[in-house]
């Protein structure tokens, strides 16, 4: 398991600014073995800055992080248990395939030379060209196969599947399940493409300016929300009404006598509180994560400055 406790991170203010920027506020996160975990964010989020902290790049402000009861900041025992594929690959500009598979090969005692062969080699990969000369896509892809030869227990990967065309990506995320589940091995996943870890992912968090919004299974992720649809007979129904029959609603839109809601619970508890006002009709439809994802933001006021600005 990786524990993520109370972990706080604040970067030293730049010339010119007059505050400490404070990236990661109090995020506590528990990541059990043998799933794939989403990380969901706004611009800015904090998702790349975790993943450095869990990776012991830099040590935390405040808080800890461990990973199977070990310290990972300083602690090779520790990061010998991950690999880490960053959103950059320019460091690998120089390397052809067999340097790439040399230089993870010296770290990493389980490196297996038949699974990078055997990926790179269905991938089309070419052999003996620098990475430099890749598409971005290509290099997403070896760097990706590296990962998956090391044979760590844990692999996250920031924006994993930038820069791959649909195709690719389906290619990708099959090979990566096949190789995660023949070991059982865990992998932490950053996306701004919601549907992405949707798909591919049995859980998620969200985080927004350092603050973490929500950790959980996604079907439980799912099952907090619900979309109401509702009309009353002669008369219009009103956010004040359906918050005073103990809604939590996060938006609310009418079209002529149908209101709309998104509102935070299920609809097996909130349609129910409904009822007394003998609606003419009343339906619930659950929302996608991508939903749960705009509407959580929202409600902070997330791009809403912009939305005034542009009206």
């Amino acid at each position: 398991m990786i524990n993520i406790n109370d972990v706080t991170m604040v970067f030293d203010k730049n010339k010119g600014e007059k505050e400490n920027f404070v990236a990661l506020d109090h995020v506590t996160i528990e990541i059990p073995e043998g799933c794939i975990y989403g990380f969901l964010g706004s611009n800015g989020a904090g998702k790349s800055t975790l993943m450095r902290l869990m990776c012991g790049v830099y040590p935390c402000s405040g808080g800890m992080i461990t990973i199977d009861d070990m310290p990972v900041y300083d602690n090779p025992a520790a990061k010998g248990r991950i690999f880490f594929v960053n959103d950059e690959t320019i460091q690998y500009a120089n390397y052809t395939l067999k340097d790439l598979k040399n230089y993870y090969a010296s770290y990493y005692p389980e490196f297996s030379d038949e699974v990078f062969d055997r990926l790179t080699g269905k991938l089309e990969l070419p052999q003996n060209k620098r990475m430099s000369q890749f598409s971005k896509g290509m290099k997403r892809q070896a760097v990706v196969v590296a990962a998956l030869s090391c044979k760590t227990k844990y692999i996250m990967l920031d924006e994993a599947f930038d820069g791959l065309d649909p195709a690719m990506r389906k290619i990708i995320k099959t090979m990566i399940v096949d190789e995660l589940m023949d070991r059982g091995a865990t992998m932490i996943v950053s996306s701004h493409n919601v549907a992405e870890i949707n798909e591919l992912c049995d859980r998620a968090m969200l985080i927004h300016q350092g603050h973490l919004i929500f950790a959980d299974e996604i079907d439980e992720i799912k099952s907090g929300f619900c979309k109401i649809q509702m009309a009353l007979n002669g008369a219009q129904m009103t956010k004040e009404m359906a918050e005073q029959a103990g809604l939590e609603v996060m938006q609310f839109s009418r079209l002529g006598s149908v209101a709309q809601m998104i509102v935070r619970g299920g609809s097996e508890d909130m349609i129910p509180r409904l009822r007394p006002l003998s609606p003419v009709l009343l339906e619930a439809v659950p929302l996608t994560l991508e939903e749960i994802f705009i509407y959580e933001l929202e409600v902070r006021g997330y791009g809403a400055d912009i939305l005034r600005e542009d009206k």
